[in-house]
């Protein structure tokens, strides 16, 4: 049996929706970033980041979101969610992998100043509104690029799994209306039952307190 360890709302989703995706059994251990349960020895032996996702697989863990996409989708070829290699979208595919952790960084950085402190005023308004600023280039350079249905001309893949948690997290500190092509890319990814599968599991999340984090002042 494959087991998720996650968090809602965390990067382990792109996990859990892969595993719908892929029509795959599997168990959930939730966790929560605010109660330490990702600092405790057992999770460290499996994730020593006391990050998530890990998975636990065929008597195998795996951490790191883009290794367990790309593992999961070469366990899986029938699935053609992944170009082989030598495949003429392989290289687009790979950049979108790793695009997607790129506006991933962003986000977290964003988390750091908006949610963790614990004193607010720590935080540096000017960090906040350069970190905002690129995250909105960011994806207005793939709004930009994003000419068809999905990131790659074949179709549906696992890197608009990896590219659409961008959406999950990046509404919360720019309004994505901005954007009405990735806007209409996000709602046909929504649409799709593996996602909302997924979403039906993922669970509540409690690392934002509003629904959206205005520039700051100053």
């Amino acid at each position: 049996m494959i087991r998720l360890h996650h968090v809602p709302l965390g990067r382990s989703f792109r996990v859990m929706w892969l595993l719908e995706e892929l029509g795959q059994e599997y168990e959930v251990a939730y966790y929560s970033i605010r109660d330490g349960s990702m600092r405790s020895p057992e999770f460290l032996a499996l994730s020593p980041a006391g990050r998530v996702p890990a998975l636990e697989w065929d008597g195998e863990v795996l951490f790191e979101s883009a290794a367990i996409v790309q593992s999961l989708c070469e366990r899986h070829p029938e699935a053609a969610l992944a170009p082989l290699p030598g495949a003429a979208s392989r290289g687009r595919y790979l950049e979108m992998l790793s695009y997607a952790e790129t506006v991933g960084c962003l986000l977290e950085n964003l988390n750091l100043n908006r949610v963790f402190l614990r004193d607010p005023a720590q935080a540096s308004p000017v960090v906040i509104k350069l970190l905002t600023a690129r995250l909105r280039a960011a994806l207005g350079a793939m709004e930009a690029r994003l000419t068809g249905a999905y990131l790659l001309p074949e179709g549906f893949s696992a890197a608009d799994i990896m590219f659409a948690y961008s959406f999950e997290l990046g509404r919360y500190y720019v309004h994505l209306e901005e954007f009405p092509g990735l806007m209409a890319y996000w709602a046909r990814l929504q649409a799709r039952p593996a996602y909302q599968r997924a979403k039906a599991r993922d669970g509540e999340q409690d690392l934002y307190d509003r629904d959206f984090y205005p520039l700051p002042e100053g």
